[in-house]
């Protein structure tokens, strides 16, 4: 069992890592360079882009974190409480409210609304109000799941080293 539990903690510390490290890298060079495209450009690429990362490869991080974090969580509650245990349980918190609640009630309804925006039909002034519409409110949200995920992987990896 012990054996298991230090397995799952090391799935959960590689799942947080990459789901931090995409938002992260999201942050730092894709919104930067969509940032610069033209009005159209841009609800072209996020549209895309939204579509594209839909697959395997993501969920095995974003939800492989919503499903870890708890179970690794609850393998380390002990009597009397350990530190391992608090710091996984505030990285579960955090990533449930900050990067999974914040996507899906923030980020994706904004993408699913940009998905019913008909870039083709629309005229310039109509394109650049979806910009607008979208582009600041989705970077804030962005944002504020980009610092969750990275405080939770720190989190994850204290109680990896401190348990």
């Amino acid at each position: 069992m012990r054996k298991m539990t230090s397995e799952i903690l090391i799935l959960t510390a590689i799942t947080a890592a990459l789901i931090a490290g995409l938002f992260y890298a999201y942050s730092c060079s894709v919104n930067i360079g969509l940032a610069r495209l033209s009005n159209a450009g841009y609800i072209a690429a996020m549209q895309a882009i939204n579509k594209a990362i839909l697959n395997p490869l993501f969920f095995v991080s974003f939800i492989g974190s919503l499903l870890l974090l708890p179970v690794s969580t609850f393998l380390h509650y002990q009597q009397p409480i350990s530190n391992r245990f608090i710091f996984l349980l505030i990285a579960t918190i955090i990533y449930i409210i900050g990067s999974f609640g914040v996507t899906i009630f923030g980020n994706v309804p904004l993408n699913e609304m940009l998905a019913r925006f008909n870039l083709q039909a629309a005229s310039d002034e109509e394109i650049a109000n979806q910009r607008t519409k979208f582009e600041l409110p989705w970077n804030r949200l962005h944002t504020i799941r980009t610092i969750a995920s990275v405080i939770s992987l720190v989190m994850v990896l204290i109680a990896c080293v401190k348990g």
